[in-house]
């Protein structure tokens, strides 16, 4: 008789890079509500961390905020050593952390690369160095990394984004036939997303025109993104192996 599964987190614990606000809120909420205990990392959001741990004890699952830069290897050493002493073991975790930029390449510093690809990129490399080797201990876990739809199509005036979106999909299938069949590594890839950091009014017209310019003709809620994470964590996706899922309103089809 086949195994029967369900989209329930029970007795896991999940940890999610830049929980405080936008995709990483909705995904350490839509955890909790399927019944995990869930790590908030986040950056100078302390109050928003807050808030959120709070939230997600009012829904009678365990939460803790913990403050890290993830681009920083001794800060993702502390947040692994404190996920520890707080929580045991780390069974799902969540590479969202990340940041944009809209600026023409030719105008494209040094540092701009240089911060684009720390922040999005290394720091999956970073988290994932981090608590690969408890879950290789334990001969279970999950790693879900949130790359971008861009990472296939490429935009002008993205450069650095999309080139370290790409490595993101890149270390991901890498990860993937490493670990497999253990340890579960897929991506997911969103579309426009309706949060701070990908705000149609922060948006050149040029560029707001082409995030509509999609078969949904809408950009998504940070909800709609977290139904895919929570199904990448569940039991659902058991057979799932260095994929990347699409939640984009049809700019990419494959």
């Amino acid at each position: 008789m086949a195994a029967a599964y369900e989209l329930s987190l029970s007795g896991r614990t999940a940890l999610v890079t830049g929980a405080s606000t936008g995709i990483g809120h909705a995904i350490a909420l839509a955890f909790a509500q399927a019944g995990a205990a869930v790590v908030v990392n986040h950056l100078g959001r302390t109050a928003e961390g807050a808030a959120l741990v709070h939230e997600i004890q009012s829904l009678g699952a365990q939460a803790w905020a913990i403050e890290a830069d993830v681009s920083l290897s001794a800060d993702v050493a502390r947040l692994a050593a404190q996920a520890a002493l707080v929580c045991g073991t780390v069974d799902v975790l969540v590479n969202n952390a990340g940041i944009i930029q809209e600026k023409p390449f030719l105008e494209t510093t040094e540092d701009d690369w240089d911060r684009m690809l720390v922040t999005d990129l290394k720091s999956v490399f970073l988290t994932s160095r981090a608590f690969l080797p408890g879950m290789v201990a334990r001969g279970r876990g999950i790693i879900i990394n949130i790359a971008s739809d861009l990472a296939v199509l490429g935009r002008e005036h993205y450069a650095p984004y999309c080139a370290a979106k790409a490595g993101v999909l890149g270390l991901t299938r890498s990860l993937a036939r490493e670990f497999a069949p253990a340890i579960r590594v897929n991506a997911i890839a969103p579309g426009p997303v309706n949060t701070a950091m990908v705000s149609l009014d922060a948006m050149s017209p040029e560029c707001m025109a082409k995030e509509l310019d999609i078969p949904q003709r809408r950009i998504a809620e940070p909800q709609e993104i977290a139904a895919t994470a929570l199904f990448l964590a569940s039991d659902l996706s058991r057979f799932y192996c260095g994929q990347v899922l699409g939640p984009n309103g049809g700019s990419v089809m494959t």
